[in-house]
């Protein structure tokens, strides 16, 4: 099969294009051969190293396909079934072997595409907004990036609960497609300084939620829009990571939260990763977020949705499609 290894760590030019074996099952587990293959930014920090692998590995975190054969223990998958899964390395690739437990079945009403677009960012966007910080209908929350792949749903689902909206974004183009998934306000960051404009749009009271994936060149002034006993939910470091934080700052500017989530602890039962995956699929089914796939790319030109995601030159959701040749 084909693959995109990484040999070494270092930028995209570390995603080498290769040929493999087509993996077999171990007991526990079940090969799928991928339809679609999520890009994120975990798969970035992974490529850097910034995030241990054994080297060599298959890039990849997330994506969907058909259960093509399954381990001797595995009783909750088929061959035949559409699955997703996110959280398990090797998905840029035309086949994965997955663990059983973490795959999840695709339901009528929903792509293959549409899974493999949702399941990390989809389910990132519901364990922020409803148990990180559980918003609440009337409350305001900052998103920063809210025109990225995360922050379109997580803008959505807000708005869905009934919160006020703010958004950050970098080009009027993003802006449009924030206001589009339910931003009631917009701050074209690289036009105005959103630790103003967010003073002056709550009328001095600042924000209940910051949710921030940029990381250090937003942390700072992130914490200074924060109402009293506010929460700071920094789930990224798009810009860097953030620098060492003496604590004392937090009861200076209001007894403040920072809570840095992952994931994986939001779906480390089976039993929850099944409720979140079957909530994110249900919206989506429903009609009630909209996933906007911004580009697809050949599985050989992965180097490149690499320097798209990083150059942030995109918007919403990048896939990898099986296919080698260009899409």
């Amino acid at each position: 099969m084909k693959a995109i290894q990484v040999e070494q760590t270092g930028g995209p030019e570390a995603l080498k294009p290769v040929d493999l074996p087509v993996p077999q099952p171990k007991a526990n587990e079940a090969v799928v051969k991928i339809a679609a293959a999520g890009v994120n930014f975990v798969d970035v920090y992974f490529r850097e190293g910034r995030y241990k692998a054994p080297l060599p590995f298959v890039a990849g975190q997330e994506g969907a396909g058909v259960v093509t054969a399954a381990g001797a223990e595995v009783n909750s998958v088929k061959k035949g079934d559409r699955v997703a899964w996110t959280g398990t390395l090797g998905s840029y690739a035309e086949y994965a072997a997955v663990p059983a437990d973490r795959l999840v079945r695709i339901p009528q009403g929903v792509s293959e595409r549409e899974a493999a677009a949702a399941m990390l960012q989809g389910m990132t966007a519901h364990y922020l907004s409803h148990d990180t910080y559980p918003l609440k209908r009337g409350e305001t929350a900052l998103v920063h990036a809210a025109a990225g792949g995360v922050g379109l749903l997580l803008v959505q689902m807000a708005h869905n609960i009934g919160a006020r909206v703010i958004g950050t974004v970098s080009t009027e183009e993003k802006a449009k497609l924030a206001r589009e998934a339910g931003a009631h306000e917009v701050i074209i960051y690289t036009q105005a300084d959103f630790e103003s404009e967010t003073k002056r749009l709550t009328g001095g009271k600042g924000v209940d939620v910051v949710y921030d994936s940029v990381g250090k060149t937003t942390f700072d002034k992130g914490l200074n829009v924060l109402r009293p006993r506010g929460y700071m939910v920094l789930y990224g470091g798009s810009s860097g990571a953030v620098p060492p934080l003496d604590l004392v700052v937090l009861s200076q500017k209001g007894s403040l939260f920072v809570t840095r989530p992952s994931l994986v602890n939001y779906i480390a039962t089976r039993d929850e990763l099944q409720a979140r995956a079957s909530a994110v699929f249900g919206m989506i089914a429903e009609g009630k977020l909209k996933l906007r796939i911004d580009h697809t790319y050949a599985l050989a030109d992965a180097a490149q949705a690499h320097r798209d995601l990083e150059g942030r030159r995109t918007t919403g959701k990048l896939l990898l499609l099986p296919d080698w040749a260009s899409v």
